[in-house]
């Protein structure tokens, strides 16, 4: 059993109430927790002497839109003192909040901002909520894998009122009908 290996069951026996999974592969270690036990999880893991996972390098998330926990929320952590990295995953539905790690890990304050604007994960406790790439008046969330390609609504300048003014997008079938041919196809072999 490699040293990873061995840290990962560690980890499993010392706190399984915490966990639902733990995975090993290669060099990456990977925990699943519920989003009711993530906040103790995180907690333990920066805390404790044995892990020291002091840095959130990366909190975000993945879309399933198929499955019935349709997020999948990463935790990106790096114990500086014994370099090892870790993956905290966490499963969500769409109408479930996130509890705020913010306390935790005070760089999470914008990682969960990008949350709600770019997927729509409520993240509850969080001291400023509010969209941070798009504009407050934009409708839906990006990332989610449902969301449209073009977008709902395109900015134009109106001559005749002399300002930028959004307005729903209208594409002609033109743009729409791909030729799904290759260029380099040759009509020799052909049959």
């Amino acid at each position: 059993m490699g040293q990873r290996a061995a840290f990962a069951h560690t980890l499993a026996t010392t706190v399984p109430g915490l966990l639902t999974k733990v995975s090993c592969h290669r060099d990456d270690i990977v925990i699943w927790t519920t989003h009711e036990k993530v906040l103790g999880l995180l907690w333990y893991l920066r805390e404790s002497p044995q892990t020291e996972f002091r840095g959130l390098m990366e909190l975000t998330a993945v879309d399933y839109p198929t499955r019935a926990q349709r997020f999948e929320v990463v935790y990106a952590l790096l114990s500086y003192t014994y370099n090892t990295r870790i993956l905290v995953m966490c499963p969500l539905d769409e109408y479930t909040p996130l509890p705020s790690c913010t306390d935790i890990y005070p760089s999470a304050n914008w990682a969960e901002r990008e949350l709600w604007d770019m997927f729509g994960i409520v993240v509850e406790g969080h001291p400023d909520l509010r969209r941070v790439l798009t504009d407050y008046g934009f409708d839906g969330h990006p990332l989610r894998k449902d969301f449209p390609v073009s977008g709902f609504l395109e900015a134009a300048y109106d001559s005749t009122e002399k300002r930028v003014v959004l307005q729903q997008i209208e594409l002609a079938q033109a743009y729409r009908a791909f030729q799904f041919d290759l260029p380099w196809k040759d009509e020799r072999h052909d049959t």
